[in-house]
């Protein structure tokens, strides 16, 4: 077996400290080194940024020849009248409430009113579940 070297060992205990030094840009925009410079008589160059300080967005430049071109999106077909007419009329025959509808279709009461008022964009789904817990037929008339 190799034999260890018997010597004295010694340790070093000496405390080592880490500094982090600051940024070389930030500290320039410091403004308490700006102040210490423009005291001691040291140059200090301001640049104005264009625009800055302003309250205007550089949004992108759309012409109108290109907007009138364009072709507009056509509008969301909405619940008609009679589709309305018919879950209202129907809802209160059963005597439920527009939350008591939304409970059993299992949607939200917001969904139930919007229908109603006509606000709602009509979907199968949810038009299937009024016909079904309400006894009207809903969907054929959207079509209209």
């Amino acid at each position: 077996m190799p034999s260890r070297n018997p010597g004295v060992i010694a340790q070093d205990w000496e405390p080592v400290v880490l500094q982090k030094k600051p940024n070389k840009a930030s500290a320039l925009r410091d403004p308490k080194a700006v102040n210490q410079a423009m005291r001691s008589g040291a140059p200090v160059q301001t640049i104005k940024k264009f625009d800055g300080g302003s309250n205007k967005k550089g949004g992108p430049v759309v012409s109108v020849k290109k907007l009138e071109e364009a072709a507009e999106p056509a509008a969301l077909e909405r619940v008609s009248t009679e589709v309305r007419q018919a879950i209202q009329k129907a809802r209160l025959e059963k005597k439920m409430s527009q939350a008591e509808l939304a409970k059993r279709i299992n949607e939200r009461p917001q969904v139930v009113q919007e229908y109603e008022n006509g606000k709602a964009v009509p979907s199968q789904a949810v038009l299937a579940k009024m016909e079904r817990v309400l006894g009207v037929k809903l969907r054929g008339k959207v079509g209209k």
